[in-house]
């Protein structure tokens, strides 16, 4: 099984990475003082490997680490070990992105083809997984849209995330699953936006080219300040995170561009509305 690690494993990994190296500890001391392979050293500080909270003690006991860092530390180890609700649909979810996704305090998509998942009705999604991915088994793509609608929950829990999606204005006026299908997602896609936590924007045909035509992308943030933002391309030959001060900032101003010359939110949404009674 594959392990997909969390914001708080790589926040786990930076932190016994940055130990070792103010003890002047090259991987492979700590590898021979502990008995372990260098490999098994490396990977725990590239979050490859989920570490058991005993390895983890061990690590701190060698670096010198004292209370409360050591007990936060450990704490944190153990908390990694739990499972996520995503683990129910490890056959469906790739990569590491709903793991990240699940603790986000804010997320930023720009999607110039479809609405974002978070968003989408089961009918809609199931049209889209159905073509996108080419999948003819009705037993495997409601198996998807199930996941997909399990990871919607994200939305309206507790300290819920806030969600700007920006998408080109071929998106609302594309029927996709036909008439019926998309008049329920953009009635749905308007109940969303009244939420305070969703905010809707359109661009529209009339702003010809404009920064986003490279593709869609999301940015994530989280609420520690010590767990840096991440922006995350999905594409059809795998998914790429950058997580570079640079490569963020940078789509960080493409997204504010793309925003900029999006209408507003309360534009959006007449024109949303506009569509589905078309």
């Amino acid at each position: 099984m594959a392990y997909r690690p969390t914001v708080r494993a790589r926040r786990l990994a930076r932190e016994l990475r940055r130990l070792r190296e103010q003890q002047g500890l090259t991987l492979q001391e700590v590898a021979d003082g502990l008995g372990w392979s260098r490999a098994k050293v490396s990977r725990v500080e590239t979050a490859q490997i989920r570490p058991h909270h005993g390895d983890v003690a061990d690590l701190l006991a060698l670096y010198g680490a004292t209370s409360p860092e050591r007990d936060s530390l450990v704490a944190l180890a153990r908390e990694i070990r739990k499972r996520g609700w995503w683990t129910a649909y490890l056959d469906v979810f790739s990569g590491s992105y709903v793991a990240l996704e699940d603790e986000a305090s804010q997320m930023r998509a720009w999607d110039p083809q479809l609405i974002h998942g978070l968003l989408q009705t089961a009918d809609y999604a199931r049209a889209v997984i159905r073509a996108g991915r080419m999948i003819a088994d009705a037993s495997e793509v409601d198996r998807r849209v199930a996941a997909r609608l399990a990871r919607q929950t994200l939305l309206s829990r507790d300290g819920a995330p806030e969600l700007h999606m920006v998408v080109d204005e071929a998106v609302i006026r594309r029927s996709v699953g036909g008439r019926d299908v998309m008049r329920a997602q953009l009635a749905a896609l308007q109940d969303h936006a009244a939420r305070p936590n969703i905010t809707v924007q359109i661009v529209p045909y009339a702003v010809g080219e404009h920064p986003g035509l490279d593709g869609c992308f999301t940015l994530l943030s989280y609420p520690d300040p010590a767990d840096p933002d991440i922006a995350y391309i999905e594409g059809t030959m795998g998914d790429v995170y950058m997580e570079s001060a640079e490569d963020v900032a940078a789509h960080k101003l493409r997204f504010e561009r793309i925003s900029a010359v999006a209408m507003s939110p309360e534009d959006s949404i007449k024109l949303i509305n506009k569509v589905a009674q078309e």
